[in-house]
Formats: C-alpha cells, structure tokens, sequence
C-alpha cells in the first residue's frame, strides 16, 4: 500500500504524463481537496473546483481553511459565472488556453445526456497534448464505455495511522482546552488503532463524540469508539466487524488446528521477522455443515486476539459491469487497513466457485483471481480464514499447496468433541451438565454435527417449555433419535468428502 507521499508521487506523475481524465472513487473531498492542491502547488498548475451547486472556481488552497476555522471549505470562493451547468463548465474549460487541473464533483452522472458525454471527449482530446486533466470523483464513478478507454482510476486508500492521529490531534485542539484528555502512550496507540478503517471524517466525528459526552478523552472511551466503528463498517455493507474484546466464541476439540495456530502466530512476531519470515496468509476449511468451520474462524480471532472481519460475498455483487470486483477490492482494502485481522470468507464456493462463471457472465472467475493475487501479494498482517462445504464447486487452483498455508478438514465430532459440545451448549441455555448422563447422550448423538447437537438443546427447551416438564437426559435422548442428521440423509456427500480428505487435507482433531 502506497505511503501518502508516494500517492502524491503517483498522481503527479499521472498529471504529467499526459492522461487526461483521472478518476478518484471516493467521498473524502477534503482529502482530494488537500491532496489536489499539494500536488498542483509543487508542478506550478492553475486549479480548478466545480460542483453542480456552486459552479467553477479557483480550489481553495488548504492554508486558506484555517483563517476562519469554523467556516467550511471553500465558503469563501468566488466562482466563475455561468459554469454551473454541466455542459457549459465543460465548453468553458474547452475555451481555456492555460494548461490545469480541473476537479469535478459527482461529474459521472451527468454523462448519460450525450451531447454532454461528446464535449466531455473533445476536452480530454485537447488534455492529451498539453498535460490538463480532469479529476471526476464521487462514491462510485461509472463511466460510459467511449470515455471509460480515456480515464485512468486513482486509488486513494483510507488514511493511515499517520492521517488518523492528525484527524484526532485537530479534534482535541478545537475544544481549546474545555475537555480533560487522560490518555497515556499506550492508550494513543490504542486509539488510533481503532479508527483504522475510518476515514477522517467520521474519525473527527466519532472522537468529538466519545469526548464530549462526558467532558474527557481517555482508556474507557476506546470501547464506544470500536462501538460507532462497528456501526460504521456494517453500514457499508460489505463487511460484519467483530472487536476482539467482545468475540466469546467457544470451540469444542480441533486439537489439531489449536496447535497449527500455536505455531503460526509466531509469524507475526518481531523474531519470526528478524528471520526473514512472513506472516501466515490463511487457511481453507473444507467439511460437512455444521461442524464448527464457522465457529473456528471466530475463535482464531479470539485466540490471536485480532479483530474478526466477515465478507458478506453476496453483497459485493452489483449490476454494474465492473461494480462487483470494486465492492470486492474495497473489502479488501479495508481489511488491509484493520490489520492485524482476521478475514472470514464463509462458504468461498458460493461466491468464486467454479460452477457458477457461465451463469454470472464469468464474474466468478474474476472475483477468484483477484482474490489469488491479493492472498498472494498482500502486504498487511491480515489472515484469510475461508470456509467451504462442496468441493466440487472449489476451483482446483484453490487447493494447490501454496494457496493457503494449510487445509484442513473438519469431520463430524468424535465421543470427546460431542461430549464437550454438550456441555458448551448445555452451560449456554442455563442448564448445569452435571445434571445429564453425558456419557449416553454422547452415545445417542453419534453421527450428528455440533449444530445438530445445539438444536437437539433447544428443540428440548421449547418441548420442556410446552409440557411444562423439566428438561432431563430422557428428553434429549429422545429428541436425538427423532432427528435424521445430515450423516445419514447426505451419508454419500460425507463419504466422498472423507475420502478426499484422508489424502489431501489436515485433520483439525
């Protein structure tokens, strides 16, 4: 991921190089704002804003913000008559014989009229030859095809930990002095660690907030910020966000897999660095339903102590050409800037599987490959946990050695991991285990997944409920044997999964 001088570095170098539409998907105006006008300051370029609203002016410099700190940006600006319409700011910039930078806000969705698309084309034909270009931004910026082989896309990423501590410094200096700020070295760092993923301005918002409620910034504010946080990353719809604080999955077994994560969390230490060493990428979970893939990605979280990130898949696809793999990159993105996290990728075979390119328009087959590059280029401590039920949809790729740092396959639960299952679950719906033969509820239960064995609790909890009567080792004993589990309705699934695992995949037990 590129440092912010290094983003500066790049765009200057587009600007230079003769593209003459740069596109820069994004809602942060006031860090293009900044980052616009650093970059046009240094190569000596006349700057220009324009919005719908306001119509076209000189960008305000961002020394300028500050003589009235309460002003917004640019409320001071003057702006140029009659370039409030699209097609007259563009036929206005045409007639210009200075060569500059134009930035236009939210620009995209005026470019289904095709008379404003055509002069749109004339200017960047003209940008081609004297090293002008246009800056279009806006959340999602979708381009007509014409205009699309033109246009080069400017990543600008969420700001880091250096923007961030920026973001909060300027917060606390506007209350000149009013607040109480009780936080140590220790308890900063913390801080900035938990608006990672943020950008700026929800950053200032969130800390004005957690500040003001009670006059003071200091440890105990760390939690409502995670909270917002929380609010914040679900809102954008593609990822569910876990803090490590209050993940309390349990997992029963694997004891396999607690000893490879044992050893592979030194690969995020400080040693395992001064080797030459990497972090760890990931690891595939392949297994029947039901059997704790899910419940292990949330307690590799808890027991490295990261947060734990959730790709929804099915929300990353958009009817937009070209909107899936963006939603996809952003996710990603963001998951970068949450590093060290876990990255949860549930049931990968649904969303990248090989049975479903023909039917998506080879969507599948793209998002897959994006995803094989960044696993293997990636640069931040973020490590992938996916989970898969159905082998055959998996590409083969997928499971070559090297991919991922292991596979490993998660059979039904033995006597001691279903016995331990049971005590979990009893322990989770108030009801003491000491009360229960274990031993021929564990015998009852042979063959059934850990899912199975939580809903045998709560069918009994309700029939108890209904009857009025107590919940006992009868009752559960009847209602495992008035379930069908799926080792018996998919018996021919499970024997082909087990005899492609006995020979290619870890045991997590």
């Amino acid at each position: 991921m590129l440092t912010p001088a290094q983003n500066l570095h790049h765009l200057q170098t587009l600007l230079m190089s003769f593209h003459p539409i740069i596109v820069i998907e994004t809602v942060e105006e006031e860090r293009v704002q900044a980052l616009l006008g650093q970059a046009t300051e240094e190569l000596q370029l006349l700057a220009f804003e324009w919005s719908i609203a306001q119509g076209m002016s000189r960008l305000q410099s961002a020394q300028s913000h500050w003589r009235n700190e309460y002003a917004p940006p640019g409320s001071n600006r003057q702006t140029i008559e009659k370039t409030a319409d699209p097609l007259e700011v563009l036929r206005h910039i045409a007639n210009l014989s200075t060569r500059g930078l134009y930035w236009l806000k939210d620009f995209a969705g005026h470019l289904d009229d095709a008379t404003i698309a055509r002069q749109l084309r004339e200017v960047a034909h003209l940008f081609s030859y004297n090293q002008s270009a246009l800056i279009l931004t806006g959340e999602q910026v979708s381009l007509p095809q014409e205009i699309a082989h033109e246009a080069i896309y400017f990543d600008l990423p969420l700001p880091g930990p250096i923007g961030l501590k920026q973001a909060i410094d300027s917060t606390v200096r506007s209350f000149r002095g009013r607040v109480q700020i009780n936080l140590c070295e220790r308890d900063y760092q913390q801080l900035i660690k938990a608006v990672q993923g943020m950008t700026l301005k929800q950053t200032k918002k969130v800390i004005a907030y957690a500040t003001l409620s009670d006059r003071q910034l200091d440890a105990s504010d760390i939690s409502s910020v995670l909270e917002r946080k929380t609010q914040i990353i679900r809102e954008n719809g593609l990822l569910d966000y876990i803090p490590a604080e209050r993940n309390t999955a349990q997992l029963g077994g694997f004891d396999n897999l607690r000893q490879w994560l044992n050893r592979a969390r030194m690969g995020f230490s400080n040693q395992a660095k001064s080797f030459g060493l990497v972090p760890p990428k990931g690891i595939l979970i392949v297994g029947i339903q039901g059997c704790g893939k899910s419940l292990a990605a949330k307690n590799i979280a808890r027991q490295w102590k990261m947060p734990l990130l959730k790709l929804d898949t099915g929300r990353l696809y958009d009817k937009y050409i070209g909107a899936s793999e963006k939603n996809f990159r952003h996710a990603l993105n963001l998951a970068e800037k949450m590093a060290p996290a876990v990255l949860w990728i549930d049931e990968i075979e649904k969303s990248m599987g090989q049975g479903n390119s023909d039917a998506d328009g080879g969507l599948s087959s793209r998002l897959f490959g994006s995803f094989l590059t960044w696993l293997q280029e990636k640069s931040e401590e973020v490590f992938v946990v996916a989970t898969a039920n159905d082998l055959s949809k998996l590409p083969p790729e997928l499971l070559r050695k090297g991919r991922f740092d292991e596979i490993f396959f998660v059979d039904l639960p033995d006597d001691q991991a279903r016995e331990t299952i049971l005590t979990i679950q009893m322990a989770r719906y108030q009801q003491d285990p000491s009360r229960f033969d274990l031993p021929r509820l564990v015998l009852a239960s042979d063959g059934f997944s850990g899912a199975e064995i939580e809903q045998v609790i709560i069918t009994a909890l309700y029939h108890a409920m209904h009857e009025r009567c107590p919940v006992d080792t009868a009752l559960l004993e009847h209602t495992i044997k008035s379930t069908v589990p799926l080792s018996v309705s998919r018996r021919e699934d499970l024997q082909h999964l087990r005899s492609i695992a006995k020979t290619r995949f870890v045991s997590v037990k």
